[in-house]
């Protein structure tokens, strides 16, 4: 196997050029690369983009215009971990919008339907506190919550 890691796979069906700057736009180190075409005779209109690699945050990634036949669903998901409320509220507010949809527990869907969870570094540490009141305060704040609120969060830890 290649020492360089995994490149994940995007399915669209017609987007994939438009998603890969879309995220590019969104997170550093991030960059276009290659853009294939369909060639004559492919199930496609010739000329038309069949892949496009890109870089989102280091991350490797090949958007597929693929068609119709498959769409994304929840159970796949990409975690964001934030140091800040600020970094929460970024990324909050880049990938819902125009037409995104917010979910439970810091989960969203983005305006392509792929699923994201925006979460606080720090909060797996909280949740699994050896201390269960500490652990089971967390739980409960965060589970009613969307959005994520660092703030509210280290308040239930605390027992404020």
């Amino acid at each position: 196997m290649a020492t360089n890691g995994f490149t994940t796979c995007l399915w669209f069906d017609g987007q994939a050029e438009e998603a890969a700057h879309h995220y590019v736009s969104i997170f550093k180190n991030s960059s276009v690369g290659r853009v294939v075409r369909y060639p004559e005779g492919a199930p496609q209109p010739a000329g038309s983009v069949l892949t496009v690699e890109f870089t989102a945050n280091g991350h490797r990634f090949v958007a597929l215009n693929g068609g119709p036949e498959f769409t994304f669903n929840e159970s796949v998901s990409f975690v964001i971990s934030c140091e800040n409320q600020e970094e929460i509220d970024y990324y909050w507010t880049k990938l819902i919008e125009n037409g995104g949809e917010p979910g439970p527990c810091g989960w969203l869907k983005d305006k392509y339907g792929v699923s994201w969870q925006v979460v606080p570094e720090g909060l797996d540490d909280m949740v699994a506190d050896p201390d269960p009141e500490k652990a089971a305060r967390v739980t409960k704040a965060f589970m009613a919550m969307t959005k994520f609120d660092i703030a509210a969060l280290e308040k239930a830890y605390a027992g404020a």
